[in-house]
């Protein structure tokens, strides 16, 4: 009852880095209990500074499950884009895990490796679902970024047959960076590309992993009917092209915020006529998309996936006895 453990990012990520497959089917499985309302999981709180405007630290609680399975937690993530520019990654993270039976934390593991496993997780079952499959003639990827990275190396994982990959970023160091990572270390033909519209163009999955504060791609003919569009990011697409496409969110209450791409949509169309569904809803069958127009995934990105997903490391860690216990961590455990 009074063990606490610590579990660092280098055990989290070879633990993620050997157990993909199963992070997906945890992911999988925990939004189908969200839908199925075996969770609470309330808006996030965001922490911001009045001198550094772009920067944010975010708590994000939730609760998932009943009973025996039940567990609570809390993840405390800050993005400083600034960090970019000194490089070194833009987010870092630690997850708290509570008991659910005495409220008493009982894990701390590091959390960008968690939040960005959940992230490409998330985008790769919504990939498959949105397809009908695991394969791409060509997939573009938009940012260079770690959560790039990540979500290509889940496609690799689960077996995606990508005939090449494209990748835009206003950087070209960082572009080739990751062309070089998915030419060396994923095994698929990669090369970068410096015009977005042309990046874009004929791309069968479409992946937008940015820190746009704002919507760019603004173009109405940016993206093809029956393009894939996992806009994972969520700020970079126009709300023109929302109210244009078929929109699949992880939570439709929370998406409509913080001026997300739907969000704006929502704020100039006076209503949410373009939301399609859920991931959730389309993987019960209760919602469908077509190949008449453009087919948009916006996950807000939900506490609840980062409890399982922490769960499922904290699990596998204390099995290799890699989780480091912290003796005494609790000051008093008696009342007298």
């Amino acid at each position: 009852m009074y063990e606490f453990s610590v579990i660092g990012g280098r055990t989290a990520r070879e633990i993620i880095g050997a157990s993909r497959q199963d992070i997906v089917d945890v992911v999988r499985d925990t939004y189908l209990a969200h839908h199925a309302g075996d969770s609470v999981n309330p808006d996030s709180y965001f922490l911001r500074f009045p001198d550094k405007p772009d920067a944010r630290i975010i708590a994000l609680p939730a609760h998932l499950g009943a009973g025996d399975t039940a567990l609570s937690g809390i993840k405390w993530i800050s993005s400083f884009p600034a960090n970019i520019e000194r490089g070194i990654p833009r987010a870092s993270a630690a997850l708290l895990l509570n008991d659910h039976e005495t409220g008493y934390p009982f894990a701390c593991l590091e959390a960008s490796q968690i939040s960005a496993a959940r992230t490409a997780a998330s985008a790769v079952l919504a990939a498959e679902q949105l397809t009908g499959g695991r394969s791409a003639g060509k997939l573009t990827v938009v940012g260079a970024g770690i959560i790039a990275r990540n979500i290509l190396e889940f496609f690799k994982s689960l077996d995606w047959r990508i005939g090449a990959v494209t990748v835009h970023d206003r950087s070209e160091e960082y572009g080739s960076a990751l062309a070089a990572h998915v030419n060396g270390s994923l095994g698929y033909p990669a090369g970068t590309e410096a015009d977005l519209a042309t990046a874009v163009g004929g791309a069968d999955v479409v992946v937008l992993a940015t820190t746009a504060a704002e919507p760019y791609i603004l173009d109405l003919g940016a993206f093809a009917p029956g393009q894939v569009v996992l806009n994972i990011s969520l700020r970079d697409i126009g709300p023109e092209l929302i109210e244009g496409a078929y929109n699949i969110l992880d939570d439709v209450e929370h998406c409509m915020k913080a001026n997300t791409s739907p969000h704006l949509a929502e704020q100039k169309y006076g209503g949410r006529h373009f939301v399609t569904g859920t991931l959730a809803q389309l993987i019960e069958g209760e919602v469908s998309t077509g190949a008449d127009k453009p087919v948009i995934f916006s996950p807000f990105g939900l506490g609840v996936l980062d409890l399982a997903v922490g769960l499922h490391v904290f699990r596998k860690a204390k099995a290799s006895g890699e989780a480091v216990e912290v003796a005494d961590f609790f000051g008093e455990t008696t009342r007298w």
